[in-house]
Order: C-alpha cells, then structure tokens, then sequence
C-alpha cells in the first residue's frame, strides 16, 4: 500500500504539472548521472545496446549526414551513429549537465567523438532545417510537453529528413506482461534504488512508461506535428518500441 501511495504521490504532483516535471527529470538526472550507464545495461540486462544499434540501421545515416541525439544522456545512441563512419557529425543535447560532462569522458575512446551541448527539447538553438537526421532514445516520455518537443524535432530535421524514436513501452502478450509488470514496478524500483541511491528516480521510469502515449497514439501524436511514412518495431515482446517517420 506505501508502494501505491508513493507512486500515486508522484504520478500527481510530477507527471501531471507540465513546470513540475521539467524541474524534476532534469534533478534526477543530475543525481543519478555518475550510475547511468550501469544501472541501463544492468537493469535491461545488455539488451539496450542492441535496441540503439537497431535504431541507427533503421535509420539509415548516410555518409556526411548531421545528426541531432536529442536527449542524449551520457551519448551512447550518438556514439552509435557516428560508429557509421562516411564523416558523419553527431551533435548530443540533453538538459543535464552531470550527463553530458560524463559523455565527455566517453568521447576519448571513440573514433567519431560527440558535439555535446546543453539544450532543450522543448525549444532547440538550432536553425530549420539543420539537421539530416534526428534520434531519441528514452528520452521523449520525459519531455514536459510532447507537442512542443516533436514540433521542435520536425523544424530542425531537413525536408526528407528521418527521425528515429527509441522509447519504452507495455508488453502485450498476456503471459509475459504480467510477469514483466511485476519486475517492472515492484523489482526494478529497488534495484534502482539501491544502486543510483534515489529513491524516486526508478519510480517515475515505471510511471512514466504507464501513462506514455504508445504505439498508435504516439504516432498520431508524430503525425499531428508534421511528420510522414510514420511506422513502429515492437522489439524484445514489446518491452521497447521503436518509431520510425520522415519530414516530407
């Protein structure tokens, strides 16, 4: 029942206050920032790597291509699409800085280093039209306003420019589901917990994923902000979606 109540407390207060979640996805990923990458790879058991390296060969970049990974987090989704080669230049933004700086350290061991820079989904620095190609991994759900994220996402692409979203979503296979559900919101919370040391951080990951806009729903909500050709890959029975469309 605390469980509930906690989850219920924060559904409320965060996920429903546009001003609210801004301000605490941005704190939370400062505290947990130095944990990142092991608490992902850790808590999906490796296969997050597998679902960036789907989305970069669903995408497609080719050579010379100015890629944009927004929400980049500590840049590994941008490390995959530089690993393409034919010159490719990846710039990284993500609002918190703690990421970004531990992105950096990254940078040294890799042959295509990311551009990375502080910036807002909701209101990029960059001109129309700026951009080849666009990703996103995990990183719309937290996004205070979805339709101002996407509008902003289709302004910076070039005409025919792709964009590839990574996001989670809810199983569907009845079995499995109620399985994963239960790892979802009751083990995976306290793992989080225990390793990142913020006792919320892995809460909000669970609730956010419940109350995101998937499968078809997003891809009216890409529709509606100007997007084309919109199509979705459920991958691993549906733990994760991958949403792939075009600026016309």
């Amino acid at each position: 029942m605390k469980h509930k109540t906690q989850n219920e407390r924060l559904a409320r207060e965060v996920l429903t206050d546009r001003e609210a979640k801004r301000a605490f996805v941005r704190q939370m990923f400062d505290r947990i920032a130095d944990r990142y990458d092991l608490l992902n790879h850790l808590l999906s058991m490796g296969i997050d790597i597998l679902w960036r390296k789907k989305a970069i060969d669903q995408l497609q970049p080719a050579p010379r291509w100015r890629i944009l990974d927004l929400a980049t987090g500590t840049g590994d989704l941008g490390f995959e699409a530089g690993k393409r080669g034919g010159d490719i230049q990846v710039i990284g933004a993500d609002l918190s800085l703690p990421m970004l700086r531990r992105g950096e350290k990254k940078n040294a061991s890799q042959t295509n280093p990311v551009a990375f820079l502080c910036g807002d989904g909701e209101c990029l620095p960059f001109a129309d039209g700026a951009f080849d190609g666009l990703t996103i991994g995990f990183g719309i759900r937290n996004m205070a306003s979805l339709d101002a994220a996407l509008g902003e996402m289709c302004r910076v692409l070039k005409p025919g420019g792709r964009v590839a979203v990574l996001e989670f979503s809810r199983p569907r296979t009845p079995g499995f589901r109620g399985v994963y559900n239960f790892y979802f919101e009751r083990v995976l919370p306290r793992i989080g917990h225990l390793i990142s040391r913020d006792p919320n951080a892995y809460r909000y990951l669970y609730e956010s994923v419940m109350r995101f806009p998937e499968g078809g729903d997003f891809c009216r909500y890409m529709a509606d902000a100007g997007f084309v050709d919109v199509q979705t890959i459920r991958l691993t029975f549906g733990i994760a979606t991958l949403y792939l469309a075009s600026k016309p």
